[in-house]
C-alpha cells in the first residue's frame, strides 16, 4: 500500500512481469533465466551503484513515490458565511482581490514577501545550474526569496581559492545578479547557504563581504535524505579538481586504475559526496556569531527529516541562536540526485514533521523562549496546501518553501520559449497562441511593469512568474472563503481533519467535531 520496490520510473526499471509482482521483494512473481534485467535488481546486475539515484541524471528533478498515511489532502479548508477578519464585513469590499497575502519575515520584519513562498537550496546540481536564469529573474520579479544552495563555489571550475578560502567565484557571483538586477521595490532577497566544505572554504563570509549578501542559511540536511549533497561528473579532469578540493570523489579519479578504467568506458560517471555535517550546541552558535560578525543581517537554519530529537534540537538552537527563519523539509522530495530508495524510506514525512515542529515550538512560546519565524517544505505545490500548511502551524508558520514546483515552471517556460523561436509551437500550446505574447498569459502585465526590460525576460522566468500569479490567486481566494483577509488572521480551525488519524497526529479538529462548543451554543434555542 505505501511503498513500492524494485520497479520505477525514477531509475529507468520494471517488472517483466508487471501485473504479478511479489509485494514483499517487488520481484516478478516468476523470475525467469533467461531475463535481461529490466527490473532494479537485474539492472543492478550490471550498473551496479548506477541504479541507487534517479535517471537520467542532469535533466530530471525526482521526488519519492512513497504513499504515507497522511498528507495534506487529508485536511480540508473549512469556508464561512459570517464576518470578515482583517477587513470591513461589507459585500463590496470584502472580496478576495482584497485580500493581503505579503509577509514580513526576520528578527526585524525587515524581508518583505510578495507571497509566502521561499525557494530552498539549489545548488550545483545540473538541473539547477541549467534553469537558474529562469528561475532567478522569475524569483526576482515574483517578489519571494531565492536560496543558492550548497556547493556552487566549490563546483565552478573558474573559483580562485587562496590558503583554503574563496576569493573570487563567478558562477556565484552570475547567480547573485541575475536576481538582484531583477528585484522590484526591495521585496525578496538572495539567501546563501552553506554545508561543511562550503563553510570551510569561506562562502558566506566571501558572499558577504565581497557580493553584497545579507541572508545566509546554516544547512543540517534536507528532506530527500539525511546525507551530503551528491552530484554526478562525467569529466575526469573535473573530478580530479574536485578531489583536489578536498570534496569526496568515487571512484577515486587519482587512482591509475580507476583512470583506466574510465577511458575504457567501463564506467561514465563519477560521484561527487558532500561530508556530514556534527551539530553541537557551540559549534552552531559559535557559527551564527561568526556570520553576524562578518556582516550578516539575517541568519537562517534548514534542517531535514530526522529524527524527533533532532527536531527539537533544531528548534532548541534556533532560538538559543535567535535565527530569523527556520525552514524544516519533510521527507520525500528532492532536486538533485538523492539516492532512490533513500528518498523514498527515510525520514519523517512532512504532515507527521510539521505536526511535531508546531508542538516543539508551541513549547518554547509558553516558555516565553524566543521563537524563529517558521518555513515548512516537502511537495508542496498548490495554492490549497499553502494555506493548509499555514494553517497546520498557525501563528508560528510564516513561509512554505518550494523548490520543485518552481524548477519545474521554469524548466516548461523555458522549454517552450525555445520552440516558439524555432517556430515550432508544440501542439498542446498552439491553441493559446505562436508567440510568447500570446502564449504566456502575464506577458501584457510583466511589459507595463518593466518597460523596454520586458525583452529581456526569459520564457523560463515568465513560467515561474506565471506561476506564482496562480498560486498568488489562489490563495486569495481559500482565504476570502474562510473570511480571512491577510494571513496573520490564519488560524489552525481554518482547517479540519478529514480522518481520525489525521487529527490525532496533528492536534487539528476531526471534521466531525469542528466548532462543536459554537454549534451547540447556536442550537440552544
Amino acid at each position: 500500500m505505501y511503498g513500492k520496490l524494485n520497479a520505477t520510473a525514477a531509475t529507468l526499471t520494471k517488472n517483466r512481469t508487471e501485473d504479478s509482482v511479489v509485494p514483499i521483494s517487488g520481484l516478478c512473481v516468476t523470475c525467469v533465466d533467461g531475463c535481461i534485467g529490466m527490473c532494479e535488481v537485474g539492472k543492478s546486475a550490471y550498473r551496479g551503484v548506477e541504479v541507487l539515484y534517479p535517471q537520467p541524471y542532469g535533466i530530471t528533478t525526482s521526488a519519492g513515490e512513497k504513499k504515507y498515511p497522511v498528507d495534506l489532502s487529508h485536511f480540508t479548508i473549512l469556508g464561512t458565511a459570517r464576518g470578515a477578519v482583517g477587513i470591513e464585513a461589507d459585500s463590496n469590499k470584502a472580496i478576495f482581490t482584497a485580500v493581503d497575502i505579503e509577509q514580513r519575515i526576520g528578527h526585524d520584519k525587515g524581508i518583505k514577501v510578495r507571497l509566502p513562498l521561499i525557494v530552498p537550496g539549489l545548488g550545483s546540481t545540473k538541473i539547477a545550474s541549467m534553469n537558474w536564469e529562469g528561475l532567478a529573474i522569475g524569483c526576482a520579479i515574483s517578489g519571494i526569496p531565492l536560496t543558492i544552495g550548497e556547493n556552487v563555489c566549490g563546483m565552478d571550475p573558474d573559483s580562485e581559492i587562496v590558503d583554503g578560502k574563496i576569493v573570487h567565484s563567478p558562477d556565484l557571483a552570475r547567480r547573485i545578479k541575475l536576481y538582484t538586477d531583477w528585484q522590484r521595490d526591495g521585496y525578496g532577497g538572495i539567501v546563501i547557504q552553506a554545508n561543511v566544505e562550503d563553510t570551510n572554504l569561506g562562502v558566506q563570509e566571501y558572499a558577504i563581504k565581497e557580493l553584497g549578501v545579507e541572508i545566509v542559511e546554516l544547512k543540517w540536511g534536507q528532506g530527500a535524505k539525511s546525507i551530503g549533497g551528491e552530484v554526478k561528473i562525467s569529466n575526469l579532469k573535473r573530478a580530479q579538481m574536485l578531489k583536489e578540493r578536498g570534496y569526496i570523489v568515487l571512484p577515486d579519479p587519482m587512482d591509475p586504475k580507476v583512470i583506466k578504467a574510465f577511458e575504457n568506458k567501463a564506467f561514465h560517471e563519477f560521484e561527487r559526496h558532500s561530508r556530514l555535517g556534527m551539530v553541537s550546541e557551540k559549534a552552531f552558535l559559535d557559527r551564527v556569531a561568526e556570520v553576524r560578525a562578518a556582516g550578516a543581517k539575517y541568519v537562517f537554519l534548514k534542517t531535514g527529516a530526522y529524527r524527533p530529537a533532532d527536531l527539537a534540537n533544531a528548534v532548541r538552537l534556533a532560538s538559543l541562536g535567535k535565527i530569523d527563519l527556520l525552514t524544516v523539509d519533510g521527507a520525500g522530495g528532492g532536486t538533485g540526485m538523492s539516492p532512490w530508495r533513500m528518498m523514498n524510506e527515510c525520514g519523517v514525512p512532512g504532515v507527521e514533521l510539521w505536526s511535531l515542529l508546531y508542538k516543539y515550538i508551541d513549547i518554547l512560546k509558553k516558555k516565553g523562549k524566543h521563537v524563529p519565524d517558521v518555513s515548512i517544505a516537502g511537495g508542496i505545490t498548490m495554492e490549497d496546501q499553502i494555506v493548509k500548511g499555514l494553517a497546520l502551524g498557525a501563528p508560528y508558520f510564516k513561509m512554505i518553501g518550494m523548490a520543485r514546483a518552481p524548477l519545474t515552471a521554469a524548466m516548461v517556460g523555458k522549454t517552450i520559449g525555445k520552440k516558439l523561436d524555432n517556430n515550432e509551437t508544440p501542439v498542446y500550446v498552439n491553441r493559446f497562441g505562436r508567440t510568447t505574447d500570446e502564449v504566456f498569459i502575464v506577458s501584457d502585465e510583466l511589459r507595463d511593469l518593466y518597460g523596454d526590460r520586458y525583452a529581456d525576460i526569459p520564457a523560463g522566468a515568465m513560467g515561474v512568474y506565471g506561476y506564482m500569479s496562480r498560486l498568488a490567486q489562489g490563495m486569495k481566494q481559500f482565504m476570502c472563503g474562510s473570511r480571512k483577509f491577510a494571513l496573520e488572521h490564519i488560524t489552525r480551525d481554518d482547517i479540519a481533519a478529514l480522518t481520525p488519524i489525521s487529527a490525532e497526529i496533528s492536534g487539528i479538529d476531526y471534521v466531525m467535531e469542528s466548532d462543536k462548543a459554537e454549534v451547540e451554543a447556536l442550537l440552544d434555542i
